[in-house]
């Protein structure tokens, strides 16, 4: 029973973590003012007829802070790549040349700040809600356990265990947070 019970805490431990670095990821899609590649990520350009990640087909660097510059491996690509911006939820306007595609991130608004803090603690609070339906499903796997005989005890300790882990990784979430929230927010 013992074995089991570590099995649980660990597959609790290894999904929490999956849940946190998840929620890291989407927290650093949401753009801060700055130009960064990982805006781009979610992007899927046609090439030749399979929607492909960017990152696949060309190279994407910020040559300063409010510029991204896409070069395309292949040059016939360059105007699929301004396409694919162009019909994207990003708002960028593309400006294609010989070299490449050439995204100007505007300077952001306080509103359009506000926004992006609002989608930032949603991003956050989903995160949170993943770990605690992490939580709870490894404590009624704890109780079945409790039910086919393991020692009250024991699962009383391994479900305090996971209760620290659930403070822990919601703890991280909540820094990670106002990490992006003050980033956002700093002109």
């Amino acid at each position: 029973m013992d074995e089991e019970i570590q099995f649980y805490l660990s597959e609790a431990e290894e999904s929490m973590g999956k849940a946190l670095q998840h929620t890291g990821l989407e927290l650093s899609r949401i753009r801060a003012g700055k130009a960064s590649p990982a805006m781009l990520e979610s992007l899927r350009v046609d090439y030749y007829g399979t929607p492909t990640p960017i990152a696949q087909i060309a190279n994407v660097n910020t040559p300063d802070a409010r510029t991204l510059f896409i070069k395309p491996w292949e040059k016939n690509m360059i105007a699929e790549v301004a396409k694919a911006i162009k019909n994207s939820d990003l708002g960028l306007n593309p400006q294609s040349d010989a070299e490449g595609v050439r995204l100007n991130i505007p300077p952001m608004t306080e509103e359009r700040r506000r926004d992006l803090v609002k989608q930032a603690k949603t991003e956050s609070e989903a995160g949170k809600v993943r770990i605690r339906a992490i939580r709870k499903d490894v404590n009624e796997s704890l109780r079945k356990l409790l039910k086919e005989g393991a020692a009250e005890d024991s699962i009383k300790d391994a479900e305090a265990k996971v209760q620290k882990a659930t403070d822990s990784y919601i703890s991280k979430i909540d820094d990670l947070t106002s990490k992006k929230e003050s980033e956002i927010m700093t002109i």
